[in-house]
C-alpha cells in the first residue's frame, strides 16, 4: 500500500477523432476515439450510474501512447433515448462494452473505472477477463446495503449535515425511513417538476460530499437539468434493483476469475461516498492488486492526489502488452 508524494496534472486537452453509435435495441449507445490510433487501447467506464463522460474524461492517459475509447452507458450523456431505464441493466452495459469492443476490433484493453465505473468494470472483467489487459480503479463501490444505507440513508449525513437538509427536504417526513424508495415514487411519478426538484437534490447531494473540499463549481455543474433527469433517474433505478446483481457479494466472491489481471486500486483516505472499507475489502481478498491510499483526498477523481495517481497508473501500464 503505497502513499501519494508527487504531483502530476491531466495530459492536455484533445478532440475525439472518431465518434459513433451502437444500436442495440431501443438504444444507441455513443462512443468516441482519442489519441493514438494505432496506441494501447483503453476504455474509460465513467460513474454514476447515469454520470456519462466529458471532455476532462479523455485526459487520464498519455494521448501519444494510448487510444482512448469513451462510451456513455445507457440514457445518459450522449446517448439516445435520454433517461431511458428500459433493458438498463448491469448485464446491458458489459454487453455494450463488449460489443464496442468488437466494433473497434479490439483483442484486449485496459479497462479503467472510478466510482460506479469501478463496479462496472469489475463486473465485465468477470464476464470476459481474457479480453482485459490490466485494470485502474477508482473509489471503489460495490454496490452492497451498507453502502447504499451509508450514503443515502444514514453515515454520510453526519459528516454534510448542511447538504443532507436539502436531500432530506424533497421527501415527507413520513417517508424518510426509505429515502431510496421514496426517491423513486418521485422519479416514476407524473408530476414533472417534483421529478426535476427531486433529481436536482439527488445530484446535489452527491457533489457536495465527492470533494474533501466543497467544490461550488461541481456543485454548479450537478443541478444541470439535462444531466441531473439521468444521473438521479438511473442511479435511482440501479439501486433499488441492488445493480442487477445475483447477491450483494458477487463481484467480490468472483475475485478469483480477475486475481491475474495486473490492477491498481486508488482510494481516497476521505471518500464520504465510496469509504475506504470497501476499497481495504476488495484488496484483501484480492492481495495481487495494488492499494494506493491517497491521504488528503475524497472522492471525485479531480482531487489533485487521486488525478496524479490515476495518470501515474495509465503511465505504468503504457509500455506493456
Amino acid at each position: 500500500m503505497k502513499l501519494f508524494n508527487k504531483k502530476n496534472k491531466l495530459f492536455p486537452s484533445i478532440e475525439p477523432y472518431d465518434r459513433g453509435y451502437l444500436k442495440k435495441g431501443v438504444h444507441e449507445i455513443y462512443y468516441e476515439q482519442c489519441g493514438n490510433p494505432k496506441g494501447k487501447p483503453a476504455i474509460f467506464l465513467h460513474g454514476g450510474p447515469g454520470g456519462g463522460c466529458g471532455k476532462l474524461s479523455r485526459r487520464f492517459f498519455d494521448p501519444k501512447k494510448y487510444r482512448i475509447i469513451l462510451f456513455d452507458q445507457r440514457g445518459c450523456g450522449n446517448s439516445k433515448p435520454h433517461t431511458c431505464l428500459e433493458d438498463n441493466t448491469t448485464w446491458h452495459l458489459i454487453e455494450d462494452i463488449e460489443s464496442i469492443r468488437e466494433e473497434l476490433n479490439i483483442k484486449k484493453w485496459l479497462v479503467f473505472g472510478g466510482s460506479w465505473g469501478s463496479t462496472l468494470a469489475i463486473a465485465y472483467a468477470q464476464k470476459y477477463p481474457k479480453y482485459v489487459s490490466e485494470m485502474v480503479l477508482r473509489g471503489i463501490f460495490m454496490l452492497r446495503e451498507k453502502e447504499l444505507q451509508w450514503f443515502y440513508q444514514y453515515g454520510a449525513s453526519e459528516m454534510y449535515p448542511e447538504a443532507w437538509q436539502g436531500f432530506l427536504e424533497e421527501i415527507p417526513e413520513e417517508e424518510r425511513s426509505n429515502l431510496i424508495e421514496a426517491y423513486r415514487k418521485i422519479f416514476y411519478g407524473k408530476d414533472k417538476e417534483k421529478k426535476l426538484s427531486a433529481a436536482k437534490a439527488w445530484s446535489k447531494w452527491e457533489a457536495s460530499c465527492s470533494f474533501i473540499n466543497y467544490n461550488p463549481n461541481a456543485v454548479k455543474d450537478s443541478v444541470n437539468a439535462e444531466f441531473v433527469l439521468a444521473f438521479a433517474l438511473i442511479e435511482n433505478h440501479y439501486f433499488v434493483n441492488k445493480g442487477f446483481l445475483d447477491n450483494e457479494n458477487q463481484l467480490l466472491d468472483n475475485i478469483d476469475i480477475i486475481r491475474n489481471i495486473p490492477s491498481i486500486i486508488i482510494q481516497g483516505r476521505y471518500d464520504v461516498v465510496c469509504p475506504p472499507t470497501t476499497a481495504y475489502e476488495l484488496h484483501s481478498r484480492w492481495p495481487e492488486s495494488e492499494l494506493i491510499i491517497a491521504p488528503f483526498s475524497g472522492h471525485s477523481s479531480f482531487e489533485k492526489e487521486i488525478t496524479h495517481e490515476l495518470i501515474k497508473a495509465t503511465n505504468k501500464f503504457s509500455n506493456s502488452s
